[in-house]
């Protein structure tokens, strides 16, 4: 079965996400418990502050998707098949999948990506090739979510990294409740 744009939004609004395992067969997968982080909530140290601050990167969203997407596979060990990454262009070309990039003297420096579907940001993954740079994507994103009334962000599967920026774990009926309020509300990333 061909990976389209069309089957990866059906299989969000089901609070399904993809990931490739060995040999890059692509399967559809649900976590229970949930990593959810709350717009509200999010953690900045003292320290990223300041990096905010100093404006030590310059923040684009959707300069370029593709390069943060590759950035993102560019790992020894991978859930972001080629597949994937074709399928994900896709959906970016028909304005669902969102990048948040830092740039520093003119070179991507890190970033992020996800797919936004009504009042709903699904988090995929994220690269930093300089200190803090996927740190302050993440604080931007979280800013855009809440600028335009976004009122859930995915994060899939918590991580120590994700937990100190304040993501929590809620009970995979308590996401699927409220992703199905998210998706109903008219929202755009752009």
């Amino acid at each position: 079965m061909r990976l389209t744009p069309g089957l990866l939004v059906g299989c969000y609004r089901q609070g399904l996400f993809p990931m490739a395992g060995p040999g890059g067969r692509v399967g559809f997968y649900r976590a229970d418990p949930r990593a959810v982080l709350e717009l509200d909530a999010l953690h900045v140290s003292k320290s990223l502050a300041r990096v905010l601050r100093k404006g030590t990167y310059e923040v684009r969203f959707n300069h370029d998707f593709e390069a943060t997407i590759r950035a993102c596979a560019d790992r020894p060990e991978t859930w972001i098949s080629g597949e994937i990454i074709r399928a994900f262009l896709e959906l970016h070309a028909a304005g669902l999948a969102h990048s948040v990039e830092a740039y520093r003297e003119g070179e991507l420096a890190g970033g992020l990506y996800g797919v936004a579907l009504g009042g709903a940001f699904f988090g995929e993954s994220m690269f930093s090739r300089r200190p803090d740079a996927s740190k302050v994507c993440l604080v931007r994103l979280v800013e855009r979510l809440r600028e335009r009334g976004f009122v859930l962000l995915d994060c899939q599967v918590q991580s120590d990294h994700l937990a100190r920026m304040g993501a929590v774990e809620i009970p995979e009926p308590e996401f699927m409740r409220r992703l199905s309020g998210a998706l109903e509300l008219p929202r755009s990333f752009s």
